[in-house]
């Protein structure tokens, strides 16, 4: 998701970006990768549930990225200790680079920001947990000093900067091992809610073949790294069905895996019915089955859609050896109109993830930080706390 809906807005800078300085230097004092490569189906087992430190790393203001930007506190240790104690196995951890990306040829990252990335990745890496990173806000139009803008006409231009970018985040993180998964972009389109557009949707597969050729030729862990890409919009119909998307090749990979093994996944969300899961209005508060009010309930959206969703992306690329990552899903609280919403909620989150694991795909839970009306957090970012112990309950039962 990007700054709509239920995003934080709050101007507050670069405090953070003098302390990041400590983080820096890390990559290169961590051993290069001695465990055992996991083939599609080992890794997303071994992902298990995930969630996203949303709001934190792609937030901005007035296109300089900073974690505090959006209301949110520092990161700390402690919040992803808690989030690792509740059960979780995987993180992604959404950024923007914006205006922390320098002028050409050679496009460099503010040293300060990439350092507190890697700090921050820290945080779950060195506790053990599956790390994603991505390239988050900087394809939004509507986000000041966005570039990565599939229907723009400096294409040469962009192709450059998005290669260059990649190139630097990967040789920070060569020597990391498999846990930590790096991810192309995020809900990349032409910023209109309709089919897919030319040549916007070529532009995007040529990004992606330009984030897994930039990547695997930094060397270090790169080349037999899993990598995790997205069509249009993340969105699973545009994804799946012949509207433009193209799967990258891989000919950079390490020629130690074997060759009818990937080492690439498919991104994809989940906010549907988006009446119940995102839209900021009181009346659709309840899904499933087991909604007791008709009236509360969405005309469409409901498990049935849920199953053919999933099974449309295992039948597509989960049984080619591409697994499938729901890098976002959940739904906004309601309670203050229904106060049986969270229990809703909690089925919902329930049946994505159990629904995911039977056909092959791994979950991560969208969490913006945002407690009480219309947020999607499940803890409190200053005092660690959970807040919505149900839900974590449910996905972590559909988990298993």
């Amino acid at each position: 998701m990007t700054s709509k809906s239920t995003k934080l807005r709050s101007v507050f800078l670069a405090a953070v970006l003098a302390a990041a300085a400590a983080g820096s230097g890390l990559a290169n004092q961590l051993p290069a990768e001695a465990t055992t490569q996991l083939n599609a189906s080992q890794i997303v087992a071994d992902m298990g549930a995930g969630w996203n430190l949303g709001n934190q790393l792609e937030a901005n203001a007035n296109g300089v990225p900073s974690e505090t930007a959006w209301g949110q506190p520092v990161v700390t240790q402690a919040l992803v200790d808690k989030v690792k104690a509740a059960g979780f196995k995987t993180i992604r951890i959404p950024i923007s680079y914006l205006n922390h990306i320098g002028a050409g040829p050679d496009y460099p990252i503010n040293a300060a920001w990439l350092n507190r990335i890697q700090q921050v990745v820290d945080y779950a890496y060195q506790r053990g947990l599956y790390v994603m990173i991505n390239m988050h806000g900087d394809g939004y139009k509507t986000i000041s000093g966005s570039w990565l803008i599939c229907d723009s006409s400096a294409q040469s231009t962009i192709k450059a900067k998005y290669g260059k970018v990649w190139q630097q985040v990967a040789n920070r993180f060569r020597n990391y091992d498999q846990h930590l998964i790096l991810e192309s972009m995020n809900e990349e389109f032409d910023g209109q809610y309709g089919r897919p557009t030319q040549p916007c949707y070529s532009n995007i597969d040529a990004y992606n073949q330009i984030f897994v050729d930039s990547v695997r030729q930094t060397g270090g862990n790169n080349p037999s790294r899993w990598l995790l890409i997205a069509g249009w919009n993340t969105n699973i119909d545009y994804t799946a069905g012949d509207y433009g998307f193209a799967l990258p090749s891989d000919r950079f990979r390490s020629a130690a895996i074997p060759a009818g093994e990937q080492r690439i996944m498919i991104s994809v969300h989940y906010y549907s019915p988006w009446d119940f899961a995102g839209e900021e209005n009181p009346t659709i508060t309840q899904w499933g089955r087991g909604a007791a009010n008709p009236a509360r309930k969405s005309t469409w959206g409901q498990e049935d859609y849920l199953d053919a969703q999933l099974k449309l992306m295992r039948d597509k690329f989960v049984a080619k050896g591409y697994p499938v990552v729901v890098g976002e899903y959940g739904s906004i609280d309601k309670s203050s109109f229904d106060s049986s919403n969270n229990r809703y909620r909690a089925d919902f989150a329930h049946a994505i993830v159990a629904t995911a694991k039977k056909y092959g795909a791994a979950t991560v839970y969208w969490d913006n930080g945002a407690n009480g009306q219309y947020g999607f957090g499940l803890f409190d970012r200053r005092s660690y706390a959970v807040t919505h112990q149900s839900i974590i309950d449910a996905i972590m039962s559909g988990s298993r």
